[in-house]
């Protein structure tokens, strides 16, 4: 098989033959990759994209640090079983900053926000784990939808 992607979607070619186009809609890109953390020159590129295409994003697995800048996606979904994991922002000599913590809250919508907020958990370098379910039935992110 064979992917062709294009600006209306993505076509899946059969044999060299046969052609049908997929919406952008229907495809999806997961945290996977992310799911450890990592430097924001590495996930802006991925925002950016996932932003721009508009497809489903889907946050699954385990997803630390920076990886929890997904749930600020135009099109992001949460998959009940992913594990997140909130921490402060740093730099590279782990001394907490302002603008990286700040950054992270400004990817929460304001129910999580407040909550990691009140609970201190961007306070520290400590891994506060909020389970996907949670991040679904309290804070109010959209399900993914079962494949």
């Amino acid at each position: 098989m064979k992917y062709l992607t294009c600006f209306v979607g993505a076509v899946l070619c059969l044999s060299g033959s046969f052609c049908l186009t997929i919406p952008s809609s229907a495809r999806a890109s997961t945290s996977e990759r992310f799911g450890m953390g990592g430097w924001i020159q590495d996930f802006q590129p991925e925002i950016d994209r996932a932003n721009a295409s508009g497809e489903l994003f889907r946050i699954r697995g385990h997803c630390q640090s920076n990886c929890t800048l997904f749930l600020g996606l135009r099109n992001v979904c949460v998959e009940r079983s992913a594990q997140l994991l909130f921490h402060s922002g740093h730099d590279r000599q782990r001394r907490i900053n302002a603008s990286s913590t700040q950054r992270m809250l400004s990817a929460y919508n304001p129910k999580l926000r407040q909550y990691v907020m009140d609970h201190h958990y961007l306070d520290t370098l400590a891994f506060h784990t909020i389970s996907g379910a949670d991040i679904i039935d309290r804070f109010g992110y959209r399900e993914c939808p079962h494949r």
